[in-house]
């Protein structure tokens, strides 16, 4: 009774804390991932109008992960001086200045820089929120509520073609939807300057509870039993050297994860174009195996809360991994179509299941009292794996086949699995109910 009370007042507080992080954090989320959704697909389409060809309309389009990997590290130190409000607040700002390049580009290279622009203002609001949430949620429900963070932000990216399609179908014109962009940026900092104040709203808890006269002790590789205490305020490269311990181990496990997760946003379209279905089959599939994905990211944080963080990131990546290698032996079967639909649902399934976790991991072993330092080199590192999974993809298909690139990819995971059961462990705390 008393063990079902506890767990009882657990989830009660949990659903308080999340209700009170609305119109803070999952508000502003959708927004900006809402407007970001809408253009993302029409960016190769308006490069190209701007005279690029094939080749360089996907360079300027990579331009937006770009952007955003470079963001990560100067959010890191903005994050740790001016606090997580003003930076999200600047860095919607600054979007706005990359949309109206967006809609008045007069060449290309304007046109893409603005697309780097808001990538880099991308990363500064995103690590805000992490920063955020890492050092006022309890770790009780920190995969929750961190979960719901992830999904709050996929459901803006999934909606977000669809409103673009409708805005194209309302106007006839490509940069309606910037604009829709510019509407969502312009309703977020709003939100975030005279909404409540997250920072009095939810403030970080007391540094009494640590010892005084702690400061930022060196990564020493040992096993972490609780958060790291830290008050000396240090710059984003030290924190990197302090902590090269994990970042080199558990962060690099992360970084698999996040290659797989971009691996499968290029292998599914192109798995299906090469077997020959249709652009609409192939969206279908596709989209199935994003609402799989969606349905299951609060499922996620509950098993990472309840069971632990292996529990999540352990079968994500062995399901993943299996999927990608049984689907590379599919081409040429007669029912290639079927398998194509059924391991795009399991990849939909394994990656639903490691919703969250990135944000997760890196907030368990982030120091407890300035963490952004960081979570800037954390999402520096899982950005990087995003980023180079479709090169390796790609050069490995030019050079093989597609087939043998989707089994590399899901080698990657498994290899990946096997470094999450290795370093999980040493580096996470446990979860106590």
């Amino acid at each position: 009774m008393t063990v079902q009370t506890n767990v009882d007042a657990v989830t009660d507080r949990a659903a308080s804390v999340l209700l009170r992080f609305g119109p803070m954090i999952y508000g502003p989320t959708v927004l900006f991932a809402l407007g970001e959704g809408a253009v993302i697909p029409l960016i190769p389409i308006i490069a190209a109008r701007l005279g690029a060809d094939i080749a360089l309309a996907a360079l300027v389009a990579s331009a937006l992960v770009v952007g955003q990997l470079c963001g990560n590290l100067p959010a890191g130190w903005a994050v740790a001086r001016i606090g997580e409000r003003l930076t999200m607040a600047i860095a919607g700002t600054l979007s706005l200045l990359g949309v109206v390049g967006m809609v008045f580009a007069p060449v290309l290279g304007v046109f893409a820089a603005s697309v780097f622009l808001i990538g880099f203002c991308a990363a500064g609001f995103g690590l805000a929120r992490h920063s955020f949430m890492t050092t006022r949620v309890p770790l009780a429900f920190r995969a929750r509520a961190l979960s719901l963070l992830g999904g709050t932000f996929r459901l803006g990216m999934f909606l977000g073609p669809f409103v673009a399609a409708g805005l194209l179908a309302l106007f006839g014109d490509e940069h309606a939807a910037i604009w829709f962009f510019g509407g969502c940026l312009v309703a977020t900092v709003l939100l975030v300057l005279f909404g409540p104040d997250p920072e009095k709203q939810v403030p970080v808890p007391s540094r009494a509870n640590f010892d005084s006269g702690a400061s930022l002790a060196e990564d020493t590789g040992e096993a972490v039993t609780g958060a790291i205490p830290t008050f000396e305020r240090v710059g984003v490269f030290r924190t990197m050297w302090l902590f090269r311990r994990v970042l080199s181990r558990l962060g690099l496990a992360a970084a698999s994860l996040s290659a797989v997760r971009s691996a499968r946003q290029v292998v599914l379209p192109l798995w299906g174009f090469s077997i020959g279905l249709d652009a609409q089959t192939i969206a279908l599939v596709v989209g199935i195996s994003g609402a799989i994905d969606f349905a299951l990211f609060y499922a996620s944080g509950q098993v990472m809360d309840r069971f632990g963080r292996l529990w999540a990131a352990l079968p994500a990546m062995v399901l993943m991994g299996l999927g990608f290698l049984a689907l590379a032996v599919t081409h040429d079967l007669g029912s290639s179509a079927m398998w194509f639909a059924m391991f795009a649902a399991v990849l939909g399934v394994g990656n639903g299941l490691s919703s969250g976790i990135l944000l997760t991991l890196g907030a368990d072993v982030a120091p407890r009292a300035d963490p952004a330092p960081f979570l800037g080199s954390w999402r520096t590192l899982t950005d990087a794996g995003g980023a180079l999974s479709p090169l390796l993809v790609s050069g490995i298909t030019a050079v093989f086949s597609l087939s043998v690139a989707t089994g590399a990819v899901g080698v990657m995971a498994l290899l990946g699995a096997v470094a999450f059961v290795r370093w999980v462990p040493r580096f996470v705390p446990r979860v106590r109910q």
